[in-house]
């Protein structure tokens, strides 16, 4: 399913930034959410907040169903900039520069690919397909 999103898992350089982006993005989340686990008296909808970003965090990180969470993610730093969320003490995404910098981030990810430096890339990424030469002689 994912070939049929991307049309190449770019490597080398252009993998290389892919992975750069990921690894900032994926960061911030698990920032955010620590920040929100770790609130004195979370309530449930913050802490399933909280408990999203880091799961999205930890699957940007390594590039698994990149398109997915990137999705998830985008709603999610929306919905923390225009308090549809709850909002923990200490947050990224309070200014709407950040939400600009995450959705930015996230556009050049999804459209990009997740590169080949990724869990996707080794699970759906290009095939070589070698068929063996027949064994009964033609006619």
């Amino acid at each position: 399913m994912l070939r049929r999103l991307f049309s190449a898992f770019p490597g080398r350089w252009p993998g290389i930034a892919l992975l750069l982006l990921r690894t900032v993005l994926a960061t911030t989340l698990l920032v955010q959410g620590g920040y929100y686990l770790r609130e004195p008296g979370p309530s449930l909808a913050a802490w399933l907040v909280g408990l999203t970003s880091v799961a999205c965090g930890a699957l940007l990180w390594i590039g698994l169903l990149t398109p997915l969470v990137s999705v998830v993610v985008g709603l999610e730093a929306t919905g923390i900039a225009f308090s549809l969320l709850p909002v923990c003490t200490r947050t990224l995404f309070d200014s709407f520069m950040s939400v600009v910098f995450a959705v930015t981030i996230l556009l050049a990810i999804i459209t990009l690919g997740p590169g080949a430096f990724s869990v996707d890339a080794r699970l759906f990424g290009r095939r070589e397909i070698i068929i063996p030469p027949s064994s009964s002689p033609r006619r």
